[in-house]
């Protein structure tokens, strides 16, 4: 026999995660709680509370105290509002709702019933369905059993999404990429004779190099081509290490051609910045434009999967970042703007192309149109301002 109590977490439990996507979040010592989480969902954090409640003040401290657990997940996930609704099925007759003010971010409704979630119109306008959805023709055990199948039904779906999408591949294009940029260095040490520790200007402007009046006279193909020259030995091995690291990640994630677009397009887009900003006859050389964008690249798809990668993001891929921008600023002769130019465009190439199993159509539109107008924002600063 189940008890009300009962049915109504495992109705709302069945709900929120076979309907919305939502996800079981593990705490130690929550007792007679359920959290779950869809950081992509207007509430990215729903509360299924069965304490008993017996007044105002212990609802108070209840809030309370999820409200330091939220701001925990909030940081440890990488995000910048963590909107959570605290359903509350068991609240004693001597809680006075309309006497709490929770915080900003957090909204809390009681109920006896399902149905009684219809005077919450918070709820209602971000679950329209959820009377609906939550009515089942099975009682007892019948609805136990149909209940716990669906959900883990929903939980084997979404583990065979996570491991295609975090399955190790064999990352083709970046081993090509890095064959392409050992390859063109060997050349020009053995053409030019200038040794492995640098070159001297004409070597890098006979290959590619990204010179402004050279590109403004119609030699566009200096855009990609320069992405593929290092001015010496450290430059080379500094660069193919984060291609290195970075590539076999993405091309993971992402697969082999998007991958290639979107290193393609950070390397045009941070060579097109680096016109804007350079002198007439200066010289740009490297990968450091589509390294940067796939930093970027990396910032957009780890936000939509921060609850496996939001510490990496938050500890290591964001203090890179700023580090490496902060050395550039500092440091003369390195081309800042072509690594601001890759990084934005390595982030707007990625809106683009779409997140497996989380970007919706119209975010890929969305990131194709903001794609395209960077890009001519580019062109025209590079080439008619």
């Amino acid at each position: 026999m189940v008890n009300k109590i009962d049915e109504i977490t495992m109705k709302l439990m069945h709900y929120f995660i076979t309907e919305k996507n939502y996800n079981p979040v593990i705490l130690q010592g929550a007792k007679n709680e359920i959290w779950l989480e869809n950081l992509n969902s207007d509430y990215k954090i729903i509360r299924i509370v069965s304490n008993y409640i017996h007044n105002n003040e212990q609802l108070n401290f209840d809030l309370y105290r999820s409200s330091t657990i939220i701001k925990k997940i909030k940081k440890q996930t990488f995000s910048f509002s963590m909107n959570t609704l605290s359903i509350f099925i068991n609240l004693g007759d001597n809680v006075d709702e309309e006497k709490i003010r929770p915080s900003k971010e957090m909204d809390f409704v009681g109920i006896k019933d399902i149905d009684e979630l219809n005077k919450c119109d918070n709820v209602i306008k971000a679950f329209p369905n959820i009377i609906k959805d939550t009515k089942f023709d099975e009682e007892g055990v019948n609805l136990y059993m149909k209940i716990t199948d669906d959900i883990a039904h929903k939980n084997e779906e979404n583990g065979k999404k996570a491991e295609e999408i975090f399955a190790v591949r064999k990352p083709y294009v970046t081993y090509a990429l890095l064959a392409i940029n050992i390859l063109l260095f060997i050349i020009m040490v053995f053409v030019s004779g200038d040794g492995v520790y640098g070159f001297q200007t004409e070597t890098l402007v006979k290959f590619g190099g990204n010179v402004k009046s050279l590109v403004l006279n119609g030699e566009y193909w200096r855009l990609i081509a320069s992405a593929f020259l290092h001015d010496g030995f450290l430059h080379l091995i500094c660069n193919m290490y984060a291609l290195y690291v970075l590539g076999i990640q993405l091309e993971n994630f992402f697969g082999k051609t998007r991958f290639a677009i979107i290193y393609l397009f950070s390397a045009i887009t941070g060579n097109l910045l680096s016109l804007v900003f350079a002198d007439p006859n200066v010289v740009s050389i490297g990968a450091s434009g589509a390294i940067f964008g796939l930093f970027g690249s990396l910032l957009y798809f780890g936000y939509y999967y921060r609850v496996y990668l939001g510490t990496v993001l938050r500890t290591q891929i964001v203090p890179v970042i700023l580090i490496n921008l902060l050395f550039g600023i500092v440091t003369p002769g390195i081309d800042n703007a072509a690594h601001i130019g890759g990084l934005i465009g390595g982030v707007f190439i990625s809106m683009g192309i779409g997140v497996k199993f989380k970007s919706t159509k119209s975010d890929m539109i969305n990131g194709m149109i903001v794609s395209t107008l960077y890009l001519l924002f580019l062109i025209y600063m590079g080439f008619f301002r």
